[in-house]
């Protein structure tokens, strides 16, 4: 069906903007969601109802089977499976009593909530191959740590949220890196720009990716300070006024802490090998030796997730068997129960994902970034992509898809306009896809980390939301002074100080 063009329209942004309104106004993600897609449906259709009903068939399957290639959509349905794999390991070490037992030992040896905060900020160190890996998996480990001594869920989700894709967008040894790196080659190749490989380049990026950078020093200073600010304040308040009564009636068997750390172990170790071997596949297809940063670029994601998950179920049943800890009843139902656990967030996940896709064809994207061209001057260039960078992952959802729609756009933009500004100008747009992804309720890693914490998805999005602006308003000035000044040392230190100031008032008042 041919559908309407709405690329140079500013109605391109109404159904983004109205999801996103109604999600935050009245707290009911699907419905709003829902709206959000039908409306966009009926404006692509010209308003007839029996074509957007077409369109959104069509666009529906093509989350989980292509046409095109007569093939199921790996991708998406992998992540399904993943998520329905974490949810059946999280009810197994649940029943089994070793979470129970992972906070009682934690308890020794983590004396308080502030240790219990930082510990889960610690582990990006750990689980930072991939966002949706790192907020899921860290999230089963934390959580009962955190549960113990009273942190509350949203601020376990903000923690697992804000160091997920702020570290994952500046490691080149992650799913982001890998993809950013081949993107990068493309635009080095593009402009015959032979001053950079895509590794020195993405290197040179992630320094200047200020937003990702002061995201982390965030949590760790809300971490240790408990610098709890809007409804933060209020979640935190009522952890504390409140004993967890899921701690309290934990299983009453007795399990094993060794229970917990082999299954996380083995998923992080089988995730990792997976994605080596299949990016070694891919290599060894087109005639290329073995690299690991090769590996990661090439790596299948969710297969290797998938495999990490399945490794980790296996060897969790293993220990269940040895220690006849639960009867064959009680095992089965913790499959159910965990896979039942899962079955709000990936209802919340398909229907992100089918906003996206209407979002794509509004193109929205290449409406917003139409914006910025003109006569402009180039000094102000690396904050309005980085502004624009938000604006598009905060409307579609996608850190990804923005890297793609923008890093064309500031590459081809600065190389005419200010070549000196080529690397500042793609980190801003790096830098605001991740700002963007954290502000977004429809974002694929705002909704998994609610996920991993076991927190409402809206009490995240609301409580993270502070701390995301207050880190967009300083990088955006950061990014200014880059732009007159060409120095990237300035601009972090800009940054680093206008933050400072930010923090200093915010906790006065």
């Amino acid at each position: 069906m041919e559908i309407a063009d709405f690329s140079t329209s500013i109605w391109s942004i109404l159904p983004p903007i109205l999801a996103l309104s109604l999600a935050i106004l009245t707290r009911k993600v699907l419905l709003s969601l829902s709206i959000g897609i039908a409306v966009g449906a009926l404006m692509l259709a010209n308003g007839n109802i029996g074509m957007a009903i077409s369109y959104l068939a069509d666009r529906i399957l093509a989350l989980v089977y292509s046409v095109e290639d007569h093939a199921l959509n790996d991708g998406n349905l992998n992540i399904i499976l993943f998520l329905l794999l974490l949810g059946i390991l999280t009810a197994l070490l649940s029943v089994s009593g070793s979470n129970q037992a992972f906070a009682e030992w934690a308890q020794k040896h983590i004396k308080d909530r502030r240790s219990a905060k930082i510990m889960a900020a610690c582990l990006v160190f750990v689980t930072f191959i991939d966002d949706y890996f790192h907020s899921l998996a860290v999230g089963a480990i934390a959580r009962p740590v955190t549960d113990k001594f009273r942190v509350s869920r949203p601020k376990l989700a903000y923690i697992l949220d804000s160091t997920a894709a702020p570290m994952c967008v500046m490691m080149p040894i992650s799913s982001w890196g890998a993809y950013i790196m081949t993107l990068i080659a493309g635009l080095l190749a593009e402009h015959a720009i032979s001053g950079y490989t895509p590794f020195s380049a993405f290197m040179a990026m992630s320094a200047m990716n200020f937003y990702a950078i002061f995201s982390m020093v965030m949590v760790f200073v809300v971490a240790y300070f408990s610098f709890d600010i809007g409804p933060m304040a209020r979640h935190e308040k009522l952890a504390l006024e409140q004993m967890n009564h899921e701690q309290n009636t934990a299983a009453e068997t007795k399990g094993h802490v060794r229970n917990l750390i082999l299954p996380i172990l083995v998923l992080i170790i089988g995730t990792v090998s997976m994605m080596m071997y299949t990016g070694n596949q891919a290599l060894s297809e087109n005639g290329k030796a073995f690299s690991v940063l090769g590996a990661f670029e090439n790596t299948s994601v969710g297969i290797s997730l998938v495999v990490g998950g399945v490794s980790a179920v296996i060897i969790s049943t293993v220990l269940i068997m040895l220690d006849r800890l639960v009867t064959p009843s009680e095992y089965a139902k913790s499959w159910l129960a965990g896979m039942k656990s899962m079955s709000g967030a990936i209802a919340i996940l398909f229907f992100a994902w089918t906003i996206n896709k209407v979002v794509g064809d509004m193109q929205t994207g290449k409406y917003l970034s139409s914006l910025i061209s003109g006569n402009l001057n180039p000094a102000f260039l690396p904050p309005l992509l980085f502004i624009l960078g938000a604006l598009m992952a905060f409307s579609t959802g996608t850190s990804w898809g923005t890297f793609g729609i923008m890093l064309p756009i500031a590459a081809a933009i600065t190389v005419n306009a200010a070549p000196e500004l080529f690397l500042p100008c793609l980190s801003a747009v790096m830098a605001g896809a991740v700002c963007g992804d954290h502000c977004s309720p429809v974002s694929d890693t705002t909704i998994l980390s609610s996920t991993g914490a076991k927190c409402n998805h809206m009490d995240h999005v609301t409580t993270q939301l502070p701390y995301a602006l207050i880190i967009a308003l300083a990088t955006t000035l950061g990014y200014l002074m880059v732009g007159f000044t060409q120095s990237g040392v300035l601009g972090f230190a800009t940054t680093g100080v206008i933050l400072f100031i930010l923090i200093l008032l915010t906790k006065k008042r």
